[in-house]
């Protein structure tokens, strides 16, 4: 059981280092463009990944209710 929280905790914390990382490259991104070498292009990503969900109606809003949930509730006992 001591392995399951212990593997629990390292990707709690690896993703905790991804949304950071994501933050980093869309606060770089707005305020120096859109050609970084290795945040290159986030913000359209993102804005696509927004454009079809929106486009997809219920299954969209579904999907967004979804990955905010995952996001929102976690734990990293």
């Amino acid at each position: 059981m001591n392995a399951l929280n212990n593997v629990k905790s390292w990707v709690g914390s690896l993703t905790e280092i991804g949304l950071m990382l994501l933050a980093f490259a869309i606060v770089a991104s707005l305020l120096v463009g859109s050609n970084l070498p290795f945040f290159g292009g986030v913000v359209a990503n993102i804005v696509a990944m927004v454009k079809d969900l929106g486009s997809n109606g219920l299954v969209g809003l579904i999907a967004l209710g979804v990955i905010l949930y995952l996001f929102s509730n976690r734990s990293l006992a």
